[in-house]
């Protein structure tokens, strides 16, 4: 059964499945994954021992291992969907990490915050004087912008 399934993942990058055995699968996919990173006779045999599917071999020794290639674990990941309604089983996707552009793209536009350990009294005069500091530098800006308007209003009567 964990055979057939990680061909499946192989092959579709992202499969549903239950929770329980999207975590007996990914102890059982995980360790060959970590052997497709290095492409020789050897591995490829050991693979094969497992899965016994040419082309899952060759789709896990292809794309799958250039993009896990620099990765030094977790190669999948689950997600919880919610409970089935015959059985009330946890169901849950199970996908290969680097295939996901909806999670790539997200994690991309991730913002990333400081945390200081000032208190907030502290804090307060500090935002002030940046605000300060803010209303300067744009003081100078408005004056330079109504000088030319100035010079312009004569020329134009």
């Amino acid at each position: 059964m964990l055979a057939n399934m990680t061909i499946s993942l192989i092959m579709h990058k992202r499969i549903t499945t239950t929770l329980a055995k999207a975590k007996a699968l990914k102890k059982y996919a995980e360790p060959l994954i970590t052997r497709c990173k290095d492409d020789s006779t050897h591995s490829r045999r050991v693979v094969f021992s497992h899965l016994q599917n040419k082309e899952a071999l060759k789709e896990l020794f292809g794309p799958v291992a250039a993009k896990v290639g620099d990765r030094p674990g977790g190669y999948t990941r689950i997600i919880k969907l919610g409970f089935r309604k015959g059985d009330g089983a946890e169901i849950c996707f199970i996908e290969l990490v680097d295939f996901d552009e909806n999670m790539a793209k997200t994690a991309g536009k991730k913002k990333a915050t400081r945390r200081s350990r000032r208190s907030a009294k502290a804090e307060a005069p500090a935002a002030e004087a940046a605000a300060e500091t803010v209303e300067a530098t744009e003081a100078p800006a408005a004056e330079t912008a109504e000088a030319p308007a100035k010079d312009e209003a004569p020329k134009a009567e």
